[in-house]
């Protein structure tokens, strides 16, 4: 089983995602510029937005070269010596094989490479550390420690091809420095990239200076902010079995018999969390909007058209090809409808050359004059009802 999306959103003048030079990135598609906001960008947003961890009841996940913080504060709070539990932290971080550096401003050790972990994935490597605390610290010796090897081989072989977080779950995890802990997502999602062709503008701005006098000239500063605005398609994908693996779902059939009890109840336990995942994730890719250059421009702008499809085999479809050929502007202006009339043909090809069997549809669509033929049906009343379809698919 999989999940697939497809969205329309509109944004207005904005530079929701920058390039190294500050202006809006974009790309080549069918032969011309297109407005782009990459896949990192929507995945963070998606991941931050409230209602994933309200959904899922789970904590976020952290992303962070401070993993010597994450084990070192919990030790302190128990009562251990602040320095050492700062020292053990930088040794388990060394013996993960990550490797440590000095922090310029801090002056306190924190990993070289960026880490993926839940809270419950911390808080077990920081209970077995104070259960084993006066052998660590005794052998602990210029930013290292025999003890630790056995406590890092048995936490990183726990955490082998699952995770706790739904995030993770879903985004993945990818450490060259320690392949044993790497995730394979269950989510892919796409750049998304302008049904149309767009131009970068600039915004030449001024600040005037309040206590300059009536006889003085000229701006306090001024600036130069480069933006666009557009219609994009985005994509995302997500895979249900390997979802509910990430999550530590196992096969019973695998296991002896006398474990085969406790796997399933683990295993009912799993499903639910995967089904709050993909709630929470639909939910959050409805309300998430990237962050950048918003408090000068405010493009908070929902999504126009959502299309959800519960897809029983594995054959992808991204409708990025409906827009290769880029949309022209309707007559009275505006990129919408075009777009929906492009993706909407072009979903009525796909269906009639390759087929609809094992495919179902569920559309949410925000102007009540959509140029639909193919995807009329799909279109229900209101977010809710979208929601109830799709989810009612993973039964």
């Amino acid at each position: 089983m999989f999940i697939e999306l497809h969205i329309l959103q509109n944004f207005a003048p904005s530079n929701l995602n920058r390039d190294d030079t500050g202006n809006p990135k974009d790309t080549d598609f069918g032969g011309v510029r297109r407005a782009r906001i990459s896949s990192q960008c929507i995945k963070r947003a998606i991941r931050r937005e409230d209602v994933f961890a309200k959904t899922t009841a789970v904590e976020l996940a952290d992303r962070t070269k401070w993993i010597t913080r994450l084990i070192a504060g919990p030790l302190a709070k128990a009562g251990k010596d602040e320095q050492q539990a700062l020292a053990v932290a930088e040794a388990f971080a060394n013996e993960l094989g990550i490797g440590t550096e000095t922090d310029k401003k801090t002056g306190q050790p924190k990993s070289k490479v960026l880490l993926y972990l839940s809270k419950s994935e911390i808080a077990e490597i920081v209970a077995v550390l104070q259960e084993k605390w006066d052998d660590i610290v005794s052998t602990l010796k210029e930013g290292k420690s025999p003890a630790l090897k056995p406590i890092v081989n048995e936490w990183v072989k726990a955490l082998k091809n699952r995770t706790s977080a739904p995030d993770i779950a879903l985004f993945g995890r990818m450490l060259a420095e320690k392949p044993d802990l790497n995730l394979d997502a269950a989510c892919q999602v796409a750049h998304a990239i302008s049904t149309h062709r767009v131009s970068m503008e600039l915004d030449y701005y001024t600040a005037v200076d309040d206590l300059q006098q009536d006889d003085e000239t000229g701006a306090g500063m001024i600036g130069v902010t480069a933006f666009d605005s557009a219609t994009y398609y985005r994509y995302a994908r997500i895979d249900w079995k390997q979802l509910l693996r990430n999550l530590g779902w196992r096969d019973p059939a695998d296991a002896k018999s006398a474990e085969q009890k406790a796997i399933r109840e683990q295993n009912t336990k799993v499903v639910e969390l995967a089904k709050k995942t993909v709630e929470g994730f639909l939910r959050a890719v409805v309300t998430a909007v990237p962050t950048g250059k918003q408090n000068a421009f405010a493009a908070q702008n929902p999504p126009d058209f959502l299309l959800g499809v519960a897809r029983e085999d594995g054959a992808a479809w991204s409708l990025a090809n409906a827009f290769e050929t880029p949309v022209k502007a309707d007559r009275d202006g505006g990129y919408l409808k075009p777009s929906l009339r492009a993706l909407d043909a072009y979903w009525g090809r796909l269906t009639k050359i390759y087929g609809a069997e094992g495919v179902t549809p569920a559309a949410l669509c925000l102007p009540e004059d959509a140029p639909l033929e193919n995807l009329k049906e799909a279109v229900k009343d209101d977010r809710e009802k979208w929601l109830a379809a799709i989810l009612a698919e993973l039964e």
